[in-house]
Order: structure tokens, then sequence, then C-alpha cells
């Protein structure tokens, strides 16, 4: 009895390590470090530039072009970045874009401060960051099959995921007290939100130090050393197109969330044009959307390399549909936290194991400019988003949120019918149910 007590309890604290196995690896925890800070950077970002431009402007429209701005770059010159993460050591790429991107998030903060901010610098330095992120992101992404195991990449994924969705639980919140404590009450006041981008900044600076810890350098793949950088990238987007799993991949880390992160983007109008709310409310809606996300990365995190990924994947589409449109008829504060929630949790389920099975798909030659094609497709997202926001403007915020709720589940059974082997997916690795 003794004997078997206590292989049980081993059997237990094995599965109990198993949910943080890559953090047991150094070089992961000072990437997750990095990336958790400049992930509570960038969701703070979100609330104190969304709150100001949409009391600057009382528009969806304003909203999204500063949304356009930021992800157009993505679209420009994510396949540069990609070819720079395979020709290029990665660290040193990553260090001297995240340097930038504090810089200039220093400068945007000093000049909301100074009180003589408009519309346009949001553009400008949107316009910049985003830029930084598309040549630093395929190589930072592509930093992760190097460092760890392929039996613990899926965990690896999940648990970066899970940086991205803890910050979303906490930064909103935060930003959001935070700007209506510095402004004195005064929640119009440019001297708060300056603060709060100082804050910002001192964040994105702890990632710059984490990410220089790094042993690991990321050394350039050896194969692309006798060819060109634009033959590079016709290879990369050769490999995608002929390869049809690959390609359905592809199309699913487009065009449901072209369709599905618009609550994401539109929720200060929501905020205030639907439940009369302020800072702290848009940082209570933006933190319960983080927080059933960061639920949702610590499940995948625990599953680790589970079988029948591509079902799984359809089903958790599906519900961020439904999700998406319950939110679409609230209109009082207790239940939009609930349907944020389901939203932040469905809609992390898919992404987080989406990008997952790519990693596990995708040769090793091809991993960096693979990642900068995926992140081409968050360049098309203003696609779906724009109409949507149209929509928002001119009809209401309500019809652009059912709308965006049937065009997912509607992508998602086509994407069904049109590539059925995404749904036969397993545990990745190439293999089908």
């Amino acid at each position: 009895m003794a004997t078997m007590t206590e292989a049980t309890l081993q059997k237990t604290s094995t599965k109990k390590s198993r949910t943080f196995a890559a953090l047991e690896v150094r070089d992961f925890q000072f990437l997750w470090v990095s990336s958790l800070a400049a992930s509570f950077g960038m969701q703070m970002q979100m609330v104190a530039r969304g709150w100001l431009i949409y009391d600057m402007t009382q528009s969806p429209m304003a909203l999204t072009w500063v949304m356009l701005s930021f992800m157009l770059p993505t679209l420009l010159f994510s396949l540069a970045g990609g070819v720079m993460a395979d020709r290029l050591t990665k660290k040193p790429l990553i260090l001297v874009t995240q340097a930038l991107t504090t810089v200039a998030t220093f400068s945007l903060g000093y000049i909301i401060y100074k009180g003589e901010v408009d519309f346009w610098h949001f553009i400008y330095i949107g316009f910049l960051n985003g830029t930084l992120m598309a040549l630093s992101m395929p190589a930072r992404t592509a930093l992760v099959p190097e460092i760890m195991d392929r039996e613990d990449l899926v965990n690896a994924m999940a648990l970066q995921s899970a940086t991205f969705n803890l910050a979303r639980i906490l930064g909103p919140a935060l930003a959001g007290v935070l700007i209506a404590f510095f402004a004195s009450g005064d929640t119009t006041s440019t001297y708060g939100v300056g603060v709060v981008f100082f804050i910002i900044t001192a964040m994105y600076a702890i990632s710059l130090i984490s990410t220089a810890m790094l042993n690991h350098q990321g050394a350039p793949s050896k194969r692309l050393a006798s060819s060109s950088a634009l033959e590079d990238t016709q290879e990369g987007l050769t490999y995608m197109i002929e390869d049809r799993l690959m390609l359905g991949l592809m199309l699913i880390g487009l065009i449901p969330f072209m369709f599905g992160m618009v609550s994401v983007f539109l929720l200060p109008a929501f905020n205030q044009d639907i439940l009369n709310g302020g800072p702290d409310s848009l940082g209570l809606l933006m933190t319960a959307s983080g927080t059933d996300a960061f639920l949702g990365s610590m499940i995948l995190a625990r599953l680790g390399d589970f079988g029948g990924k591509g079902q799984f994947m359809f089903r958790a589409s599906y519900l961020w549909a439904l999700s998406l449109g319950v939110l679409s008829i609230t209109t009082s504060l207790d239940l939009a936290l609930v349907a944020c929630a389901l939203t932040g949790l469905f809609g992390t389920l898919l992404g987080s194991l989406h990008m997952s099975v790519v990693q596990l798909v995708v040769k090793e030659e091809f991993r960096g400019r693979i990642m900068s094609i995926l992140m081409m497709t968050f360049g098309l997202m203003p696609l779906g988003i724009m109409p949507m926001s149209a929509l928002a403007e001119y009809i209401g915020i309500d019809v652009a949120f059912i709308a965006s709720a049937a065009l997912l589940a509607m992508s998602m059974v086509a994407l069904d019918r049109f590539y059925p082997e995404l749904k036969r997916i397993n545990k990745g690795h190439g293999q089908e149910a």
C-alpha cells in the first residue's frame, strides 16, 4: 500500500510539474519574463491610448485608424523580418528593436504628458512601433523551438501565450486605475495618461534587460548562406502555398481573427456608447477578457501534446463566435464582463493552439519565414475590422458585434469544407487521426 501511495504521489507531482515544464529551462525563463513585461506594456498602452483617442475624437473609426497604423507594418515588413530571423543572429536583432520601441514609447508619453498630443502622433508612433514589432517578432517566435525540446514545445508556446493573457488580466485594470489616480478624478487629463505611458516605458525596459540575459544567441540558418534574401522570401512563399496543411493553417490564422478580434479593438467604443463607462470600467472589461484568456493558456499548458488538436480548434472557434454574439446583445456591465471573459477564453484556446500546431508542422529551415507570413496575416485584419468599425459608427456597435460573430462562424465552416485535413490534425508533426 505504501508503495502504491508513493507512486501515486510521484505521478501527481510529475503532472503538476508538466504545467510549467518549460520554465525549468533557464533561457526560457528570461524569454518568458521579457514577454510578460512587454505584454504588460502593450496591454496598458491599449487602454491608455484607446481611452484618450476616443475621448478626443468620439469616433470608432479613429480607433480603427490608429489600430491600422500599428498593424499595417506587419503586412509590409513581416516577410523582411522573417528573412532576417533566418539569416541573422536573433538575439541582437530583438535587442535593437526593443530598444527603439522603448525610446519611441517614452517620446509619445512625454508629448502626452506635456498636453501637446494630437491624433497624428498616435499614427506616427503606431506605425514606427508596428514596424519594429514586424521586424522582431519572427525572430522572437522562432527562438522558442531552438531553446525547447520538441516534446515541451506546446507547453512552452502555451506559457508564452499565458504571459500575454496574464497581462490582459492585470494590465488594463492597472492602466485604468492609474489614469484615474494620476488625473485626480479628471479622466480627460492628458497628464494621467502621460504618467501611465512612462510606466509602460519602464515595462519595455524590463523586457529589454531580460532579453539581454539570454545565453542562446539564435544562430542564422547555414542553409541560407548561398542564397539571396529575395530567393529566401520566394522559397518561403512557395513552401506555404504548395503545402495544403500549412496553407490551411495560415488561413485559420487570418480569417477567423479578422472578425473575432473586432470586440477587442472596439471595446472602448462599446464601453462608452453601450455601457456609459469610464476608464475604470474599460479596464475591468479588458481584464475580464484577459482572465479567461489566461485560463485558456494554462489549460493548454496542462494538456501538453494532446490528441485531436484539429477538432479542438474548430470547436473553440464556434464557441468564440457564440460568446461574441452574446456580447452584442449585452447592455449591463455585469453581463458584459461575463461575455468578455468567454470571448477571451475561446479566442485564446484557438489562437494558442493554432500557433503551437504551426510550430510543430513547419519545417525547421522555414520557421522564421513562416512565422513572418503568419504575422503578415495580422496586417490583413483591417480588411475585416474596418467594415465592422464603419457599421459601429454609422449603425451601431451591437450590429457590428453580431455581424462579426456570424462571419467568424461562417469562415470556420468554409475552412472545414475546403480544408478537411485541418480537422484531422492529431498531435501535430503532420500526423492525422
